[in-house]
């Protein structure tokens, strides 16, 4: 191995429906042992994709040989290319329907826009669906702990799309590090190039007349109602509060993952941030997030003292470190390092390239960690996908299992909590336990800027006091919001 490398029904009417095939419910094992001697588990799994217009779509192909029985997506057009691909499927615009119409299903592939990961997930689980869902996991802190926990209930399979942590260099710079090739790492700094998608916009000024293929109830799901807009949909979403997690929840989940791993880390005990304008509909610009970790249990080979994580996106950079040689790389398009007491590694996303330095110069150091890979499967596929597949019929823990991916989510949206609470220029003091800020006052005001609506075939000359104004909040108030969102009626769980 080379070491480099919509129905209208309410939510609780349609859990009601679903009762009695709970109750009934059984986890079957993939393989069975008997007097007659192994029998081998089935070929196929049966899968539902939702949400396929787009990454769902090379998730389900990273899945070969399995059936494909329901694919659900709001947008059919969007859509079509996929469903023609598995013209035997049944397919459906709410997955709500679909699992209360369907019963061969035995997992699902969910790749809808963040706001909705939570509740078709956590719907999935309830009805003993394992569970692949892309990252991030959740829109908010609360999801991913609920999420974290029924996987647990619900005794199913459970995989986070961050397809990257199945990688060999994942678990090869985690063997450096917990080998203690860096000595104590105190300082981790991490950072991408997006957005690449438009961000730090108001909300669009014309209504547009919703495509005849688009369920734009659905699509809204659980967050408040708003008109359509093509700068909303198909792929500009991830830049919305309501519905994505900007540039930080778009590739946090892949940039911080090995980090988060090697180094055992947990939850934060505190955070903050600073950006370009924070405004009330869309993630900034730019911004740089910092977590304060507490020192945690050593790791085989040296300590785990406190240490800082900073993120950094929209383009912004790490100072390099001086005694770094002048050639060492630090790719702009993403990648992170970990300064350690004895020596700092550098690479691209899940320890792509890494290389580390001493005193100068380039090394590689002794490891004495092993740790387990994830194997190839031998009919092909994508190496994440099919092992989720594996353990869905074996048995086994897939590598991103929520009991995992959870937690470490919970760190990645936090950061957008920093981002949109920044006005109170304070560094907050996190309580995981009962997931709340613990330092903020019941009569803190928050300050955010409501940018003046936009029209995009209107070119309107204004000048900067007629194009903005504040908004002022509860900041304990707006704080709980963006923890644990208010679902709009008839999504509930």
């Amino acid at each position: 191995m080379n070491t480099k490398s919509n129905l209208n029904q309410s939510r609780r009417k349609f859990i009601g429906t679903t009762t009695t095939a709970l109750a009934a419910f059984t986890i079957i094992p993939g393989f069975t042992v008997s007097g007659l001697g192994h029998i081998a588990p089935s070929d196929k799994l049966n899968i539902a994709g939702i949400g396929i217009g787009g990454k769902g779509s090379v998730n389900l192909k990273n899945m070969p040989g399995q059936n494909m029985v329901a694919l659900c997506d709001v947008d059919w057009d969007y859509a079509n290319p996929v469903f023609k691909t598995y013209p035997k499927a049944e397919k459906y615009k709410d997955f709500r329907e679909m699992f209360e119409k369907q019963k061969d299903i035995e997992a699902v592939v969910i790749a809808t826009p963040d706001h909705t990961h939570a509740i078709t997930a956590m719907t999935a689980m309830q009805l003993g669906k394992h569970v692949y869902c892309q990252k991030p996991l959740t829109h908010t802190v609360w999801e991913s702990r609920q999420l974290t926990e029924a996987a647990k209930r619900y005794n199913v399979v459970t995989q986070m799309g961050n397809e990257g942590h199945s990688d060999d260099t994942v678990y090869e710079v985690a063997e450096i590090v917990q080998s203690g090739g860096l000595g104590e790492v105190k300082e981790a700094h991490v950072w991408t190039n997006r957005p690449i998608w438009r961000q730090g916009m108001p909300q669009p000024l014309k209504e547009e007349k919703i495509p005849k293929t688009l369920d734009w109830d659905l699509f809204i799901g659980p967050t408040k109602m708003r008109a359509y807009n093509p700068e909303y949909h198909p792929w500009i979403w991830r830049g919305w509060w309501d519905f994505g997690t900007g540039a930080l929840g778009d590739m946090g989940c892949h940039l911080l993952d090995v980090p988060y791993f090697a180094l055992k880390l947990g939850a934060p005990k505190a955070f903050q941030a600073s950006s370009s304008l924070v405004n009330t509909e869309s993630a900034p610009v730019s911004s740089k997030v910092t977590f304060l970790f507490p020192a945690r249990e050593n790791l085989a080979y040296c300590a785990a003292p406190e240490l800082e994580l900073t993120w950094y996106d929209g383009g912004l950079m790490p100072a390099r470190p001086f005694d770094l040689p002048l050639d060492a790389p630090m790719n702009p398009g993403g990648g992170f390092m970990l300064v350690g007491s004895e020596a700092t590694l550098i690479a691209e996303s899940y320890g792509e390239n890494w290389k580390v330095y001493k005193n100068g110069s380039e090394t590689i150091p002794e490891t004495k960690v092993k740790l387990e890979r994830i194997p190839d499967d031998p009919n092909g596929g994508g190496r994440h996908e099919m092992h989720f597949v594996n353990c869905c019929k074996n048995g086994g823990k897939p590598a991103s299992s929520f009991e995992y991916a959870g937690p470490f989510n919970e760190m990645v949206v936090m950061g957008n909590l920093a981002v949109r609470m920044q006005s109170l220029q304070k560094t907050f003091l996190w309580d995981s336990e009962n997931l709340k800020v613990s330092n903020i006052s019941p009569d803190e005001k928050l300050r955010t800027t409501k940018l003046l609506p936009f029209s995009s075939d209107v070119v309107t000359k204004r000048v900067d006091d007629q194009s903005k104004q504040e908004v002022v909040w509860n900041a304990k108030e707006m704080c709980e919001e963006w923890i644990k969102h208010k679902y709009r009626d008839g999504w509930k769980w």
